[in-house]
């Protein structure tokens, strides 16, 4: 084993950190349960943390190398995640809604409780694809690499733990969709670590989407969402479909320009 980390260090490191990620999962599966579950969803991410901490100590590093130090700086990062993730989502939504003429309405009862609740057990689930997705795994394939096949790399398999379900694969419109909205997501996300350096941002992005997703504007007027769309359309064949998925996604896209282009902003440069 050491034999092999000294000739292919990096490649052995993936490989190993593979199949530590994947014993945590099954772990977090077995003991995220019951109350557990219930009360206090973040055995998953609690245990990839760790295990990211422990690769990076085997290298004689430390977490701030993707930016998991409690910094202020890093951690300030988390709010403003959430701010423009659901500020992309919320624009997205507001383009098709102007194209198509559907109406943004206030909900006539809002439950606070459980709009504000939500982010305490989507924040889990979104942690947990992170540290995955554009954690460890995602820098030592740059190194490797680089950023563009990297950025491939992982946006198909981000793409495939969304789009390989039953309920997806039953569903063409559902594998479409997925299929281009999800590698987009990666790029969003991949771009904010990139840029800021830490991976708070886009856990606060993919935070602050997942939640506007459910609790900003919805569908129905259940009081679960701030707004709700009473006209919503359905679009019944493909063309139409397609052109508003690539507008909707287009938005994304203009969103993760701008962070892209955010260089020269004080708050995204590296201290040193």
């Amino acid at each position: 084993m050491k034999r092999l980390l000294a000739q292919y260090p990096n490649v052995s490191r993936i490989i190993l950190a593979t199949l530590l990620f994947a014993v945590v999962l099954v772990l977090s599966i077995i003991f995220n349960k019951g109350v557990v579950k219930q009360y206090f969803p973040y055995t998953a991410p609690i245990l990839l943390f760790l295990a990211t901490w422990f690769f990076y100590k085997g290298e004689g590093k430390t977490l701030k190398a993707i930016g998991l130090n409690f910094s202020l700086r890093n951690l300030l990062c988390l709010p403003l995640g959430i701010l423009i993730g659901a500020f992309a989502f919320f624009g997205a939504k507001y383009l098709r809604a102007v194209l198509v003429g559907e109406t943004f309405e206030l909900s006539l009862s809002i439950d606070y409780s459980t709009i504000l609740y939500a982010f305490y057990f989507i924040l889990p689930q979104v942690a947990t694809e992170e540290l995955l997705f554009r954690g460890y795994l995602f820098k030592k394939t740059i190194e490797i690499f680089n950023v563009v096949v990297a950025n491939v790399i992982f946006s198909i398999l981000f793409m495939l733990i969304h789009v390989l379900d039953e309920g997806v694969l039953n569903n063409m419109g559902m594998i479409v969709m997925l299929g281009i909205s999800i590698p987009v997501g990666h790029l969003l996300f991949a771009t904010g670590l990139l840029k800021c350096k830490t991976l708070y941002f886009p856990i606060g992005l993919h935070l602050g989407n997942n939640w506007a997703t459910r609790h900003l504007i919805s569908s129905g007027n259940s009081g679960e969402s701030i707004f709700f769309i009473p006209n919503t359309v359905v679009f019944d064949t493909w063309t139409p479909f397609i052109a508003m998925l690539i507008l909707f996604n287009g938005f994304y896209l203009l969103v993760t320009f701008l962070i892209w282009k955010w260089n020269d902003l004080l708050l995204f440069r590296r201290k040193t």
